[in-house]
């Protein structure tokens, strides 16, 4: 009895202590820079004596619980100068970290975000960060910064070709690619038809591409996710930069509203090589321009808010007989709440518009469509503890289509109006996802997304015998359109048709040892809306349509495994992965479809499927003098149509075909060398297989008429893609005025003069009356020259 009292004693007496030796604490906060005052995203913040650590969000924000004690806290980012700062932390605690840039040169070359040791226990995989001003040192055509030609340079990643809009992730097509701007979608990213991004250099903050491992948070899209984030602007001082370059320049202004707590930026960016057209007797325009804003302001720690948008407009005139006009138009309203130290939210509400205009002067009539959308989305980080983080929210978006509009520009024009049915949606969705440290080695993440997608009513909708808008005809064996057997109309609060699909989503990181881990991921994802076109690359002219009765959403489930390894204490790195994904209700098309003012469009589009399946592998050098990475993509992008019946051939007798951005091997080399302060050169090596294409293989005469016969579809290519481009940065005064910097870049690019086809196109010569091919390249060699300021 005396040694059971005197147990319970010893027990009531030690427990309190116990409780106070695992009593925890959060320590919370932002990372800005120093200089700007803007926020810093994917920050590692690191504590060596429980070899524990977290990262920065998308708005600067982290999060951490730790034991009782006192720590010496580690704050970097590649870039950056590390901090080290002693926290006694026996209690809840607020702390804003503010980290210098660790050089003054105008544009420090980072490779990525910052690619410690800690990276390899995240579960994240198949993602890549690239910083903006890595970006600007790489050669590019004409000397024009461009985002989007910049990531084709890392694994996985490629497009259809010199002059081609839009980019293709591991066998996927461009529509396949969510691209977000400030959380709002960008619908077309290239300006001219693709010579150019949308995307201002200078305005940019931030950059991730998601090729696989999606996290629950997106949709919509089942290839990519290209996440762009703005800057904030400087809330301490006010500062411009720009650049003058051949044929565009640009100039960005920011500064503080209120000092400490409230910025604005306004940046905008303008060609003006059609000025000089009629200097050579050419009555010809083409050019662009945009313009990038964005108002921040915090009230107090617990609550900011941002206004920021987009203006883009390109300008096409041939002869003054044709007038094209496109753009973007985005805004998007942010509210960042801190509900506690561990509950971070943020609410948008976001509009976004994409324009297109032709006016055709020689015939008297102009044409217009577009598509626009609302969104609302309400995301929420909450930081359990520092082994498992949960993310969740939700999304509802209100779309408008319009295909088509048709209108004369004079009286006399014999044209009459007519305006394509609009269609309308509205597509919704919650997510919850987590991340879960089960061991110090083993690292999970999982979650779901639930989307559904309602089809809303029309003004017409095309009714068909058996629901079947396009019809087999056995005796010709070709595909035509079926005759509608009526219409039906709707109200505008109708729903037409809904879908509804559960989209999980996993990662795992497994690590080997202190240097090395492997990774495995699988999601599935859905998409709502299609992009009609039958290029091998986007153009402005491409209408976007939703899925409805007789066009079916796109399903995509993808598995990864990886292999990831830093070598020599990060100086290199190593990334290895595999993937094979695979797509339902992949639209196709039949011969001879016709998808420009078509009112019944699916009478000309049939549901397929496509796989998609490759080895990436991305070795870089992170430090030293000489900094630069060699990508390498095997891969293979397949596409098929079968047909619904026995008697039906499908598309391209219901066989496998290549599909237009498949590209057997994809090689990219990239370097940068700091020679000096004054001197630094880059360089570009690219090699890609050619691109796939159809030829003739015979031809034939029926009543005088000489007709070609093709090959089966996509079953010949291109030749191989490659070139070199070469660009030199020079600082005249490195350590002059700080108030001013200036640097001067000089490009190459294609140095050797590679004439690579963008297509080949058969004809007869009128000469010897044979028949020839002629190959069509956009660029040769392209010297060019910018000149990049800023104070």
């Amino acid at each position: 009895m005396v040694y059971k009292i005197r147990g319970v004693f010893y027990t009531l007496l030690f427990v309190p202590f116990l409780l106070i030796a695992q009593e925890k604490f959060t320590l919370s906060g932002t990372v800005i820079d120093n200089q700007s005052n803007e926020t810093l995203i994917g920050v590692n913040i690191l504590v060596p004596e429980i070899q524990s650590g977290t990262m920065t969000n998308e708005y600067g924000f982290y999060s951490i619980t730790l034991p009782r004690g006192t720590y010496n806290v580690q704050i970097s980012f590649l870039g950056f100068k590390t901090i080290t700062e002693t926290i006694v932390l026996d209690k809840d605690i607020s702390r804003n970290f503010k980290l210098s840039e660790s050089a003054e040169s105008l544009d420090e070359v980072v490779i990525t975000e910052d690619v410690e040791r800690l990276d390899l226990k995240k579960p994240q995989m198949s993602v890549n960060a690239l910083s903006i001003n890595t970006i600007k040192q790489m050669p590019v055509v004409l000397g024009e910064v461009d985002v989007i030609k910049s990531i084709t340079l890392l694994p996985g990643v490629t497009n259809a070709g010199e002059g081609s809009s839009g980019f293709n992730v591991r066998g996927g097509g461009a529509d396949q690619n969510l691209i977000l701007l400030d959380e709002a979608t960008i619908f077309n990213s290239s300006h001219l038809f693709g010579f150019f991004s949308v995307f201002n250099p200078d305005a940019i903050k931030d950059i991730k591409l998601y090729k696989g491992g999606i996290p629950a948070k997106y949709g919509g899209r089942v290839s990519s996710v290209l996440d762009i984030y703005q800057k904030e602007g400087n809330s301490s001082e006010f500062h411009m930069n720009g650049g003058i370059g051949l044929i565009s320049s640009r100039l960005l202004a920011e500064g503080p509203i209120k000092k400490e707590k409230g910025s604005f930026l306004v940046g905008g960016r303008s060609s003006y090589a059609h000025l000089f057209l009629p200097l050579f007797d050419l009555d010809n325009i083409a050019y662009f321009y945009d313009l990038n804003t964005k108002l921040s302001y915090r009230f107090n720690k617990n609550n900011s808010v941002y206004l920021s948008g987009y203006f883009g407009r390109d300008v096409f005139e041939l002869a003054n007989s044709f007038s094209n006009t496109y753009g973007n138009t985005v805004l998007n309203f942010r509210w960042n709440h801190l509900f506690s130290d561990k509950l971070f939210s943020n609410l948008s509400l976001i509009y976004s518009d994409y324009y297109y205009g032709l006016e055709l002067a020689f015939v008297e009539f102009d044409w217009e469509s577009g598509i626009r959308n609302f969104n609302l989305k309400y995301d929420l980080k909450h930081y359990i503890n520092n082994n498992f983080k949960l993310e969740y929210g939700l999304n509802s978006i209100y779309y408008k289509f319009n295909p088509g509009e048709i209108n004369p520009t004079t009286e006399t024009s014999g044209i009459n109006s007519f305006k394509l049915i609009d269609k309308y949606a509205f597509e919704n969705a919650i997510y919850l996802d987590a991340e879960h440290k089960l061991s110090n080695k083993l690292s999970v993440s999982y979650g779901a997304r639930f989307s559904t997608f309602h089809r809303l009513g029309q003004d017409e909708l095309n009714i068909y015998e058996n629901d079947n808008p396009v019809i087999f005809n056995e005796e010709i064996g070709i595909y035509e359109k079926a005759e509608p057997a009526g219409t039906l109309n709707f109200n505008r609060t109708d729903v037409i048709e809904s879908f509804a699909n559960i989209e999980p989503r996993f990662s795992a990181s497994y690590q080997l040892n202190e240097i090395s881990s492997i990774k495995v991921s699988y999601n599935r994802l859905s998409q709502y809306l299609h992009l009609l076109s039958n290029t091998s690359s986007p153009t402005p002219l491409d209408v976007w349509t939703p899925s409805g009765k007789y066009v079916k959403p796109q399903l995509l489930d993808q598995v990864a495994i990886g292999y990831f390894k830093s070598f020599n204490e990060n100086l290199y790195s190593l990334e290895v992965e595999t993937f094979y994904k695979k797509i339902k209700n992949r639209i196709d098309y039949i011969d001879g479809a016709d998808l420009i003012a078509n009112n019944a469009i699916e009478q000309v589009i049939l549901n397929g499927e496509a796989r998609a399946y490759g080895l990436e592998v991305l070795l870089r050098k992170n430090e030293g003098k000489l900094k630069g990475w060699l990508a390498y993509t095997l891969s293979k992008s397949e596409q098929k149509t079968q047909g619904r019946t026995a008697a039906e051939t499908g598309i391209n007798n219901g066989n496998w075909y290549n599909t237009p951005y498949d590209k057997t091997h994809d090689i990219a080399l990239t370097a940068n060398y700091e020679l000096s302060k004054k001197w630094s050169f880059s360089s570009n090596l690219i090699f890609q297989t050619g691109q796939p294409a159809t030829f003739p293989n015979g031809q034939y005469t029926y009543n005088g008429i000489v007709i070609p016969s093709y090959e089966s579809r996509n079953s010949s290519r291109l030749p191989a893609y490659h070139r070199l481009d070469i660009a030199v940065n020079y600082v005249p005064k490195p350590e002059g005025n700080k108030k001013f910097k200036g640097e001067w870049v000089f490009g190459i690019y294609n140095i050797y003069n590679r004439r690579n086809a963008a297509s080949i196109s058969f004809r007869e010569n009128r000469i010897t009356g044979t028949n020839e091919a002629v190959r069509l390249a956009i660029f040769g060699i392209v010297p060019s020259v910018s000149y990049n300021f800023k104070f």
